[in-house]
C-alpha cells in the first residue's frame, strides 16, 4: 500500500550536516529509489511500472533528457528517475474535497515539497475572482471561460503561452500551432531560463542550435570535458555513459567550483563492481574553476594550441571555418594573469589539461547551467566551440558539442516550434500547410513576459505544465506579475506553487502524464518527444488514469482551440485530438527531418534527426561555414565581504519538484535552507558554521533581495563562490540581470552579502 499524504508541513529550517559524499549511486541508490516509489506508488505498482521506465514498448521518464542507449536494460533507470515516476504515478489524489477544506490563502503559505506530495490532481478547478476557494468545472466551462478571456484582449499578444519540457511533440505543435493561429509568438517556455545561451551561441556558430553527438560518439571518445555540470544528480544515466567511455579508453576532466560525488566515482546498481565494489573512478582530473572563470579557461587553452607545433587541424580550419584569423590575433593576446584571476586554478593545472587535449583527436565537451546561466554564458560556449573547431573536433565520430538539457522533451518542445522568435523558413512552411499567415513579430521570452505581466501588456497566461512561478527569477516581482493577470491558466498532473499564486480567475486543468494509458474513441494513443542528442522516439503509458474524464494535453489544446477560435476555424482539431496519427502527419509536412514521421517513430528506438554539422560538416551558419568568434575575457566582479552565490538543485530534487527534504551526496538532511561556503571565505567572513544568516542580494537597481534563515554549511566550494538551493533562493536573481543575448537569467551568479539571521523562514 502507498502512504498517504502528509498533512502538515515538515519543518525546513533545521537541516543536519555531515561529511559530503565521494561516490555516486551503488546500493543506497537502489533502496533510496523502492523506498520513495512504493511509498508513492504500493509495492505492486512499483514493479508494474518501474519496468516500463524508457522500454521500447513503455513510456519516456518524465525526468531528464538523457538518451536511451541501443540495447536497455531490464532496469533502464536511475534514482532520480525512479522518484519522478513515482511522483507522477502515485496512488495519492487531490479531489475537490482537498480545495473546499483548503482556502487558497492557506495553501500559499505551504512549502513547494507538501503540495507536490498531495497527489494527482483528478478534476477542473476554478478559482473565480473574489473567491478564497477552488472548485470544481465542467471541461466545457473552464475552455469557455478561457476563451472569453482571450477574445476580451485587445490584442492577441496580451496572452503568453508557456510551455514545460515535459510536453510531447504532438502537444507542442498543436499548442504552437493554437497560438499562432490565435495570432501571437507569446510562446515563452523553460530553455529561456537553462538552455537558451547553448541555443543562441550553436546557432551563431554551427548553425544548429542543438548537441552534434550521440552515445556512440561519448564510447569512441579520447578526452571527455563535463564542465558546469553535476550529471550524479541532474543526469545520473550519464554516469554509465561515462563509466563505458573510460572503460574504452577515455580521459574524463571535469570544471566545476565544487567537488560533485556523481563524477568521483560511479558506483553502478547493474554490475557487481557497482553494487559491491568501490565502482569506478571516473574524473582524471578535477578542475575546481570559479564561478563564471570558464571562459579564461576554454580562452587559455585555446592559447596553448595556438602555439603548440601542429596543435591546430590546418585543414579543417581552412576548408570548414570563417573567422580564424581574428579569433587567433585575439586569443593570442591573452595573459596568464587576467586567466589566473578569472578561473582561481594554478597555471600548472591548465597546462596538464593542454596536454591531454594536444594528445587526444577525439574530444567531447559536456556542458548545462552551470556555463548557461552567466552574464557572459554566450561568449562562453562560443569558445567553447573555438575550441573544438581549432583541432577539428566537430564532424568527427567521437568529438563534438554536448549541451545536456534538462527536462525530458524540453528540446523536441523547441523543434516543434515553441519559440518566440520562429524562423521565416518554419512560419512559412506552417503558413504554407495550414493556409494562413502566421504572426511574423517576434513574441515574449519568459523574462519579457513576467514584464509584460507586470506593465500589463499580458492579461491571460497560460501554462502547459511546469511551475512558472517556482521555476523563474526574483519571486516577488514575479509573483506581484502573476496576480496582476485577468486570468491564469494551469494544465498539471500535481499541485504546486504556480496554482496558490493566481491572476483574479485561475483554471487548474488537470492531464494525462506520461505514465497513463491514453484512450481516444479512435483506439489507444502514444506520444512522442526527443532526447538531449536529437533522437525521437514513442511513449505510451500503460496506467489507469487516476480519475475518469481525465484529458491529454493534446485533447486539452485541441478542444480549447476549436472553443477559442470558433467553428470556422479549419485545422481539423477534433481528429488531432482523437487520432495522433493525424497529427503527425502535419509535422510531417511542416518539420524538417520528420518526413515519414509515423512510420519512423514506430521502429524500436525511434529515429535520430538530421544534423548538418555532424552529419556532413555542412553549416547552415550566415557565412555556410563554422564560425570562430572573438569573446573578450571578462570575470564578475566581487566586491570585499561578499560572495558570488550559485543557485543548484539538491538530489531530493529535478527542477522545481522536491522529493525530500535531503541532499545525501553532499550530506545534508532534512531541510533545504542552507548556504555552502568556503571554510576560508567564511572565517574572513565571520560566518560560523552552523548559525543562521540571511542572504541579501546586492545589484546596480540598489533593490534589496532578501533570503532569511539560512544555515551556514563550510563546503569545499571554490574561493568566492558560495551555493544555495533553488526555488528558494530565486528570489535573489534580479529580473533584469540576464545573460547577454540569450535573455536568460543569471542564476549562477548572484551577487550576495550576509546579514545577520531575522528569523523569517
Amino acid at each position: 500500500m502507498a502512504k498517504p499524504a502528509p498533512q502538515s508541513d515538515p519543518a525546513q529550517d533545521a537541516p543536519v550536516v555531515s561529511a559530503p559524499q565521494h561516490a555516486a549511486a551503488g546500493l543506497p541508490a537502489v533502496g533510496h529509489s523502492l523506498r520513495m516509489a512504493t511509498e508513492q506508488m504500493g509495492a505492486r505498482r512499483t514493479l508494474a511500472t518501474l519496468r516500463k521506465v524508457n522500454q521500447p514498448d513503455g513510456f519516456d521518464c518524465p525526468g531528464c533528457a538523457w538518451p536511451e542507449p541501443g540495447k536497455t536494460h531490464t532496469a533502464e533507470f536511475c534514482e532520480n528517475g525512479a522518484k519522478a515516476v513515482a511522483e507522477e504515478a502515485t496512488e495519492r489524489r487531490i479531489r475537490a474535497e482537498f480545495f473546499a477544506a483548503h482556502p487558497v490563502a492557506e495553501l500559499a503559505e505551504r512549502s513547494g515539497y507538501w503540495l507536490g506530495q498531495q497527489g494527482r490532481l483528478t478534476q477542473p478547478m476554478l478559482l473565480d475572482e473574489g473567491a478564497t476557494h477552488y472548485t470544481p468545472i465542467a471541461w466545457d466551462d473552464a475552455f469557455a471561460l478561457i476563451a472569453e478571456e482571450l477574445r476580451a484582449l485587445d490584442t492577441p499578444d496580451g496572452a503568453a503561452f508557456y510551455t514545460s519540457g515535459r510536453t510531447s511533440n504532438e502537444a507542442a505543435f498543436a499548442y504552437q500551432l493554437f497560438a499562432r493561429r490565435l495570432g501571437t509568438n507569446n510562446l515563452p517556455d523553460c530553455s529561456n531560463m537553462c538552455h537558451e545561451s547553448s541555443g543562441s551561441a550553436l546557432t551563431e556558430t554551427l548553425g544548429v542550435g542543438k548537441g552534434s553527438v550521440s552515445l556512440k560518439d561519448l564510447y569512441q571518445a579520447d578526452l571527455i570535458i563535463v564542465a558546469g555540470q553535476n550529471p550524479g544528480t541532474n543526469h545520473p544515466r550519464m554516469l554509465s555513459a561515462l563509466e563505458r567511455a573510460k572503460r574504452a579508453g577515455a580521459t574524463v576532466v571535469s570544471v566545476n567550483p565544487l567537488p560533485e560525488a556523481g563524477l568521483e566515482r560511479f558506483k553502478n546498481p547493474q554490475n557487481a563492481r557497482g553494487l559491491a565494489g568501490h565502482g569506478t573512478k571516473l574524473t582524471d582530473l578535477f578542475l575546481q574553476i570559479r564561478l563564471g572563470g570558464d571562459l579564461a579557461l576554454f580562452r587559455a587553452l585555446n592559447r596553448l594550441v595556438l602555439d603548440a607545433d601542429g596543435g591546430v587541424d590546418e585543414e579543417f580550419v581552412a576548408r570548414h571555418c570563417h573567422g580564424f584569423v581574428e579569433f587567433a590575433a585575439e586569443a593570442r593576446q591573452t595573459r596568464r594573469e587576467e586567466v589566473l584571476a578569472a578561473t582561481g586554478l594554478p597555471w600548472e593545472q591548465i597546462e596538464e589539461l593542454g596536454r591531454l587535449v594536444l594528445s587526444s583527436r577525439k574530444i567531447i565537451v559536456c556542458w548545462a547551467m552551470g556555463l548557461t546561466q552567466h552574464k557572459h554564458a554566450v561568449p562562453t560556449i562560443r569558445e567553447v566551440v573555438n575550441f573544438l573547431l581549432l583541432r577539428g573536433n566537430v564532424g568527427r565520430p567521437g568529438a563534438g558539442v554536448c549541451p545536456v538539457r534538462g527536462h525530458s522533451n524540453v528540446q523536441g518542445d523547441r523543434t516543434m516550434g515553441i519559440f518566440e522568435r520562429p524562423s521565416a523558413a518554419f512560419l512559412d512552411a506552417l503558413g504554407g500547410e495550414f493556409g494562413f499567415e502566421p504572426p511574423r513579430a517576434h513574441g515574449y521570452d519568459s523574462v519579457d513576459t513576467i514584464r509584460a505581466m507586470r506593465d500589463g501588456r499580458v492579461k491571460v497566461f497560460f501554462a502547459m505544465g511546469g511551475n512558472f512561478v517556482a521555476a523563474t527569477p526574483d519571486t516577488e516581482v514575479t509573483e506581484a506579475a502573476m496576480r496582476r493577470c485577468r486570468l491564469t491558466v494551469h494544465v498539471s498532473t500535481k499541485l504546486n506553487r504556480s496554482h496558490v499564486v493566481t491572476g483574479a480567475r485561475a483554471l487548474i486543468l488537470p492531464t494525462l502524464g506520461r505514465t497513463d494509458r491514453d484512450v481516444t474513441a479512435s483506439g489507444a494513443q502514444f506520444v512522442s518527444v526527443e532526447d538531449s542528442m536529437g533522437q525521437v522516439h514513442s511513449s505510451r503509458g500503460g496506467l489507469r488514469p487516476p480519475a475518469p474524464g481525465l484529458l491529454s494535453e493534446v485533447a486539452i489544446v485541441c478542444r480549447l482551440a476549436r472553443a477559442a477560435l470558433g467553428p470556422g476555424d479549419d485545422v481539423p482539431w477534433e481528429d488531432f485530438a482523437d487520432d495522433y496519427d493525424t497529427l503527425r502527419d502535419r509535422i510531417a509536412r511542416v518539420v524538417p527531418g520528420f518526413d515519414g514521421f509515423n512510420d519512423k517513430v514506430r521502429r524500436p528506438g525511434g529515429f535520430t534527426l538530421p544534423h548538418g554539422p555532424r552529419d556532413s560538416r555542412t553549416f547552415p551558419t550566415a557565412t555556410g561555414l563554422a564560425n570562430f568568434t572573438v569573446n573578450p575575457l571578462t570575470a564578475p566582479e566581487v566586491p570585499p565581504g561578499r560572495l558570488l552565490l550559485q543557485t543548484l538543485r539538491s538530489h531530493d530534487q529535478y527542477n522545481t519538484t522536491i522529493y525530500g527534504l535531503d541532499d545525501r551526496y553532499r550530506g545534508i538532511t532534512g531541510g533545504r535552507r542552507v548556504v555552502l561556503v568556503n571554510p576560508v571565505d567564511a572565517a574572513e567572513l565571520g560566518l560560523t558554521e552552523g548559525g543562521y544568516v540571511d542572504l541579501v542580494g546586492e545589484w546596480k537597481d540598489g533593490v534589496e533581495r532578501r533570503a532569511p534563515h539560512f544555515k551556514v554549511v563550510h563546503y569545499p566550494v571554490a574561493r568566492g563562490g558560495a551555493a544555495a538551493y533553488y526555488p528558494e533562493t530565486n528570489v535573489l536573481v534580479p529580473l533584469d540581470s540576464t545573460a547577454d543575448i540569450s535573455n536568460t537569467p543569471t542564476s549562477k551568479a548572484v551577487l550576495i552579502r550576509f546579514e545577520p539571521d531575522s528569523g523569517a523562514s
